[in-house]
């Protein structure tokens, strides 16, 4: 009797993010491969899409061998292996009918052996899974030799998540089609030259006078954030594309009614550069703040998240339950938060009543949303923020700070 071998993978760019498996049949004597099997499956985690791999291979072994054929599962998720091999139990109830699917589908092989290999060894299967989710980036279906069918468009995926923190997979929200959307009617100063009724506030009750308005803009793409790698204090330059995002909101911001009578900057040179488009439109000379600079990662810096979910699982779980937790040689977001109220208050106070632009990083943008909401440190991770992206908070004498938008991105459609 024939014995094979089936090596699968899936991976995540985001856990969750655009996913993807990958699976390889082989002659256990031989080595040549016998099938491959590759697809891009939308937006989920690193565990869902291992799975997926794992039963698009014995699906591939029961083509090729039949019923009853003799087959060795390598995979380099231990996760995965341990619980089919029964060895641990499934805990998340998310994963039990992808367990059982691959369970029924075992239950009609001989398999010899559940075994977990270093990713090193695994490459073969890695690399299908990826150009999987590469062809789904372009709109395209992976088709077996490594290339997409181009005959075959598969629905765009959601745009690729570039923000380490969004962990929950929840969407961005809606936008509108019009230019004129979130901040275009919020600014507060041209509220007040254009609205007919003076009286009318954004809460319960009217502002009691012209607010600070604080624009906040991300940084436009750089090479580690288009490959979801941990981008802190290290200083990579913006990509063409984050060239062309940073100019694109420079001439948004150059219009009215925003028109910032205030550039300030992240030291780093991804939102230097991004605020100079700006100040190139507007004229406006860009101050430096060193305390909107990004969080730093440590260790964590030029590292994929699956690459810290490997190498740093423990300390990755807990940076991700409580923001107290440092990478390790790295900054807490709760010391990051300290510096940031800091200089949140100290734009508002010196320049009380004008427009200002800051153009900084996820993580400070985060926080100063989240101050102005006066919600937990938690909720840094159920906020998620593009790449170049404007948000607008309004400061008013009295008092309150008022959230105007979010997220908002209509000037790179």
């Amino acid at each position: 009797m024939s014995h094979y071998v089936i090596e699968a993978d899936g991976g995540s760019r985001g856990n969750p993010g655009p996913a993807g498996y990958g699976a390889v049949v082989k002659d256990a004597a031989s080595g040549q491969v016998l099938a491959e099997a590759a697809e891009a499956i939308g937006v989920t985690t690193n565990n869902v899409a291992e799975y997926r791999g794992l039963i698009a291979g014995l699906q591939a072994v029961l083509r090729v061998g039949g019923e009853g054929a003799a087959v060795a599962v390598r995979m380099d998720s231990k996760l995965v292996v341990e619980q089919m091999a029964g060895r641990w139990k499934i805990k998340n109830e998310g994963l039990r009918p992808l367990a059982s699917e691959a369970g029924a589908l075992v239950r009609r092989l001989r398999v010899t052996e559940w075994t977990w290999i270093p990713r090193e060894r695994n490459k073969h299967a890695d690399r299908l899974a990826n150009e999987a989710m590469d062809a789904a980036a372009q709109g395209l279906r992976w088709k077996a030799g490594g290339t997409s069918d181009s005959d075959e468009p598969i629905p765009a995926p959601s745009p690729e998540q570039t923000d380490l923190l969004d962990v929950s997979g929840i969407s961005a929200p809606a936008r509108g089609s019009s230019d004129l959307s979130a901040p275009t009617a919020s600014v507060a100063a041209a509220q007040q030259r254009t609205s007919p009724d003076r009286g009318t506030g954004t809460g319960w009750r009217p502002p009691a006078r012209i607010a600070t308005s604080l624009l906040l803009l991300r940084h436009g793409e750089t090479e580690l954030s288009l490959e979801r790698r941990f981008s802190g204090l290290g200083d990579p330059e913006l990509t063409p594309n984050g060239l062309s995002q940073a100019e694109a909101a420079a001439v948004r911001l150059s219009r009215e009614p925003y028109r910032p009578e205030v550039i300030v900057s992240s030291p780093l040179k991804r939102a230097r550069q991004t605020a100079a488009a700006v100040a190139a439109r507007t004229g406006l000379d860009v101050e430096v703040d060193d305390e909107l600079r990004e969080a730093d990662f440590g260790e964590w810096e030029g590292h994929t998240f699956t690459e810290v979910q490997r190498r740093w699982p423990a300390e990755l779980t807990a940076w991700l339950a409580d923001p107290e937790a440092a990478p390790p040689g790295g900054e807490s977001f709760a010391v990051a938060a300290r510096r940031v109220q800091a200089a949140g208050e100290r734009l508002v106070e010196r320049y009380e009543g004008k427009t200002v632009l800051a153009v900084s990083h996820v993580t400070p943008i985060k926080m100063l949303l989240r101050l102005a909401l006066m919600a937990p440190l938690e909720s840094l991770y159920r906020m998620h923020l593009d790449l170049a992206c404007l948000s607008l908070i309004e400061y008013y004498a009295d008092g309150p700070a008022v959230v105007k938008s979010f997220n908002d991105t209509a000037h790179l459609r």
